[in-house]
C-alpha cells in the first residue's frame, strides 16, 4: 500500500489514458531494443490491456523510473523555493510556495 501503490495507480491511469509521462520516457530510454519496441507498440496502438499495463509497470520499476521522477520533482522544487527565497513575503510568494509544496507532495 501507501505512496508506492498510489504512484503505481497514477502511472497505471496515465498508461491507460495514453499519456507519455516522465516515468515512461525514462523507462523507454533505459530499455533494451525489445522493451522499446513494446513501448512504441503500446503507445502507437493504444493497447493498454491489463497484460501491457503490468509489463509497463514492471519496466518502470526495473529501471527505477518512478524513483528518479520523484527525485527530479524534489530537485526542481528545491530550485524553485531557493529562487523565491530572497523575495519579500507577499500573498503571491506564499501562493507560489504552496504550489511547489503541492507538486512535490503529489509525487513524493
Amino acid at each position: 500500500g501507501g505512496k508506492a501503490a498510489d504512484l503505481g495507480k497514477n502511472v497505471g491511469d496515465d498508461f491507460r489514458e495514453g499519456k507519455i509521462t516522465l516515468p515512461v520516457i525514462l523507462a523507454y530510454r533505459r530499455g533494451t531494443e525489445k522493451e522499446r519496441a513494446f513501448w512504441r507498440e503500446a503507445i502507437e496502438t493504444g493497447n493498454n490491456s491489463d497484460e501491457n499495463l503490468e509489463k509497463a509497470l514492471g519496466l518502470i520499476t526495473k529501471y527505477g523510473a518512478l524513483n528518479d521522477t520523484i527525485a527530479r520533482a524534489v530537485h526542481y522544487g528545491t530550485i524553485a523555493r531557493d529562487a523565491l527565497a530572497p523575495l519579500p513575503e507577499t500573498p503571491w510568494k506564499s501562493a507560489l510556495m504552496e504550489v511547489i509544496d503541492f507538486c512535490i507532495e503529489r509525487v513524493n
